[in-house]
């Protein structure tokens, strides 16, 4: 065991950074260091702790058992390190500091008006948003908070409400399309239609639902086209080029819908859902993160009809 175990919070910080992005060059682009510094730092700490950290070959750089336990236990500590010197900061009154989020690719329409807002207030803060439908740890992935809906909030965060409370999936076609094969009477009736399906990054489908009057039904269409999340403005282009029906959040069909490139289909069956939340690990949050859920909090309470 070695006697002198006194790594500084530079060093640490230097490996985490290597964890999470899977390798030197990548850590070094983010952290503005050479590689070579990056690699020469995690080579200093394995010989203070006397251990691997990271099994390193010419294709990859991977943490070991003990590396990814010190990583693990490390991400939270650092995380509060940089709440506590950013809440410091922040207490001269300008929110500074990076806030990084963790964010679905249904929720961008709905956040970026807030976070123009928040950079317009903050002009000394910076944000990064890290776009991705799966579910990930988002401390792990260095992110200050994640925004997710209700239904897949990691356990054991602390939430609160972004956006609207309230939302609805839609069903939507060209006039062209509906013109030629009809519009669908009823939802099972999407079975025989042509669909432009979209896949999650997880290589999920998912299913077709509707409700209406306390019934609740779920189809899966064959996809005559089958587009993935990251492309889904391309699946709504699909659509209105009239190659089929599309189902999704109504907030991205509207404009759609207004202009009159899609007609809505089976209107009174569109399923309501809860609204995206924001979630994040504990009360203590960095000064930009903070100011972020005041900004929401308060949008929430102007847009709250008067008792």
């Amino acid at each position: 065991m070695p006697n002198n175990i006194d790594p500084s919070l530079d060093d640490l910080s230097i490996f985490l950074a290597v964890c999470q992005a899977g390798g030197f060059r990548s850590a070094a682009r983010q952290l503005g260091r050479s590689p070579a510094h990056v690699s020469e730092t995690v080579t200093r700490l394995e010989a203070q702790l006397g251990v691997a950290l990271l099994a390193r070959t010419t294709r990859s750089v991977m943490p070991t058992e003990a590396g990814r336990e010190l990583a693990g236990r490390l991400g939270p500590l650092l995380g509060e390190a940089r709440a506590a010197l950013q809440d410091v900061s922040g207490a001269q009154g300008e929110v500074r500091g990076l806030l990084k989020l963790n964010v679905g690719a249904g929720m961008m329409d709905i956040l970026s008006p807030l976070i123009d807002r928040f950079i317009s207030l903050h002009p000394g803060a910076r944000v990064e948003l890290v776009v991705d439908d799966r579910l990930v740890d988002i401390t792990a992935a260095g992110c200050d908070a994640g925004i997710r809906y209700g239904k897949n909030l990691a356990q054991d965060m602390i939430a609160v409400p972004i956006g609207p409370r309230l939302q609805h999936l839609a069903l939507a076609a060209a006039p062209a399309y509906l013109k030629r094969r009809g519009t669908p009477a009823h939802p099972r009736d999407v079975m025989g239609h042509d669909c432009v399906r979209v896949r999650f990054s997880s290589g999920v489908l998912s299913a077709w639902r509707f409700e209406r009057g306390g019934e609740e039904l779920s189809f899966d269409p064959p996809g005559k086209l089958v587009v993935g999340i990251q492309a889904m403005r391309a699946a709504i282009d699909f659509a209105c080029a009239g190659h089929g029906l599309v189902w999704t959040f109504q907030h991205w069909l509207d404009p759609h819908l207004n202009s009159g490139e899609l007609l809505p289909v089976l209107r009174d069956w569109w399923p309501p859902f809860e609204g995206p939340w924001m979630y994040f690990p504990n009360r203590r949050v960095p000064a930009p993160l903070r100011a972020l859920i005041d900004l929401a909090a308060g949008e929430r309470d102007q847009a709250a009809p008067a008792a």
